[in-house]
C-alpha cells in the first residue's frame, strides 16, 4: 500500500477539527491514551509505592529509554527523561563550565525559538555570544563558522530544524567541521518523529534536547535528552538528589552514572508510558514513511497555496531542506486575524514569527490527510 495515501486518521480520537499544529502540541494516537489509562489502574492496584511497584516502572523507564535510543542510534543510558525540551537546553547552558574568556556561537539570535535563545542570552554578561548571519531561510555559511571557532569556543548551539521557516540545517556537515574537538548541543524539537531516521553517531552532537508531544505524538510534560557518554564530565548537574548521588564517608557526594545522574525525582510515569506507547506506533508505520507522508502533504499544500494571489510563501523551495512546516502570509491580512477566522471554522493553525514579522504556520504530520490539505486550501481562499 502507497502509505502516503492511507488515511490513518481512525487511529486517533475523534475530532471535529483539521488539526495542523503538530510542530506545537501533536495529537496522541488512541492506544497511546489507552495504555495510559492502563498502567495507571495497573499502578494503583500494584500500590504506588509498594515493594513489587519499584521494577514495574523501572521497565517502563527501561522501555522507552531503548526505544528513544532505537530512533536517534544511541545507547539507552544516554537518554535522560525531562519534561520538555527545555529542560535539556537549560541542563547544558547552566551545567558546562565557563571562565570570563569562553565564547559560543549560536545561530541568528533572536530567529532561534526563545527556549533555545533566552537561556543562552542570560550568559551574556559571563561570556561573549558569537551570533552567525543568516539569510531569509535562516540558513548560515559554513565558512562563517569556521571563522567564528577559536581557542576559546565552548559551545556550538544549533537547531536541527527551525521552528518558523522548517529550514533543516547540514547538521553532519557542521558534526564534521566541530570533529568532536568543540561541544555540540542541538536542539532537535522540530526533527524527531518529522523527517525519518536520525543517527547521533554521524551528527556528532555532544548533546541533543527534543519532546515528546510534538512529532512523537506523545503527551505533555515529556521530554528527552541526550548526552553522549563521553560528553557526561562536561556538565555538572543543575539539581542533585537521593537519585541521582550517592554519599560517602558520611558528607561527601558523588553523582552516579548516566542517565541517573541529570534525573532528580522524575515522576511522570504515566507520560513516559504514553511516549512509549506512541513511539511505537511512529516506528510500525515506519520513520522513513512518516518522512515521506510529511512531505507528500507539506508539498501539496505549499504547492496550492502558491496559486493563491497575494500569498508569500516562507522557507527552502527545495523539499529536502525543510520540514512538513510550511510558513506564509496573505499580502496585507493580519496573521492572527487570519487564524482565529480558521479557528472558527475547526481549522486549526498557529501564528509564529521570522523575526519581527508575524507568519502563519501549518505543520501537517503523517495523520492528516490530502482531503484535509485541500479543505485548508479552500477556507483560506474564501478569506
Amino acid at each position: 500500500m502507497n502509505l502516503t495515501s492511507k488515511d490513518i486518521s481512525d487511529d486517533f480520537p475523534d475530532s471535529n477539527k483539521i488539526y495542523l499544529n503538530n510542530a506545537s502540541v501533536s495529537l496522541m494516537p488512541s492506544q497511546s491514551i489507552d495504555d495510559m489509562k492502563e498502567f495507571l489502574i495497573s499502578y494503583n492496584s500494584i500500590g504506588p509505592d509498594s515493594k513489587d511497584s519499584e521494577p514495574f516502572v523501572a521497565e517502563k523507564l527501561q522501555n522507552v529509554r531503548k526505544i528513544i535510543a532505537k530512533i536517534i542510534s544511541c545507547q539507552p543510558d544516554e537518554v535522560v527523561l525531562t519534561q520538555s525540551t527545555t529542560d535539556g537546553i537549560n541542563f547544558v547552558a547552566n551545567g558546562i563550565s565557563f571562565d570570563d574568556k569562553s565564547n559560543i556561537i549560536l545561530r541568528g539570535m533572536g530567529h532561534e525559538h526563545h527556549a533555545n535563545y533566552y537561556p543562552w542570552l542570560q550568559l551574556k554578561d559571563k561570556i561573549s555570544i558569537k551570533n552567525l548571519p543568516i539569510d531569509k531561510d535562516g540558513f548560515f555559511k559554513l565558512h562563517d563558522l569556521e571563522y567564528f571557532i577559536d581557542d576559546n569556543t565552548k559551545l556550538v548551539i544549533l537547531s536541527h530544524a527551525l521552528y518558523n521557516t522548517g529550514s533543516i540545517l547540514p547538521v553532519e556537515k557542521i558534526g564534521k567541521i566541530l570533529d568532536n574537538k568543540i561541544p555540540f548541543f542541538l536542539d532537535s524539537a522540530q526533527t524527531i518523529g518529522c523527517i525519518g531516521e536520525i543517527d547521533v553517531s554521524k551528527i556528532r552532537c555532544n548533546f541533543m534536547s527534543f519532546n515528546g508531544s510534538k512529532w512523537l505524538c506523545g503527551p505533555m510534560g515529556t521530554g528527552l535528552f541526550y548526552c553522549s557518554r563521553k560528553s557526561s564530565e562536561l556538565l555538572k548537574p543543575m539539581t542533585i538528589g537521593g537519585e541521582s548521588a550517592i554519599i560517602y564517608d558520611e558528607t561527601n557526594l558523588a553523582f552516579k552514572e548516566l542517565p541517573d545522574k541529570f534525573q532528580t525525582g522524575f515522576r511522570n510515569y504515566v507520560g513516559i508510558v504514553g511516549l512509549e506507547s506512541s513511539v511505537r506506533y511512529l516506528l510500525n508505520f515506519g520513520m522513513k514513511n512518516i518522512r515521506e507522508k510529511n512531505l507528500y502533504l507539506s508539498n501539496l499544500f505549499r504547492e496550492e497555496l502558491s496559486k493563491i494571489p497575494n500569498i508569500i510563501l516562507h522557507g527552502p523551495d527545495d523539499p529536502n531542506h525543510r520540514t512538513s512546516i510550511v510558513s506564509f502570509n496573505l499580502k496585507g491580512q493580519d496573521s492572527q486575524e487570519i487564524v482565529d477566522k480558521l479557528e472558527k471554522q475547526n481549522i486549526v493553525l498557529a501564528v509564529r514569527e521570522i523575526m519581527n514579522q508575524k507568519i502563519i504556520r501549518a505543520s501537517p504530520h503523517f495523520f492528516n490527510t490530502e482531503s484535509e490539505m485541500l479543505q485548508t486550501i479552500d477556507a483560506i481562499k474564501k478569506l
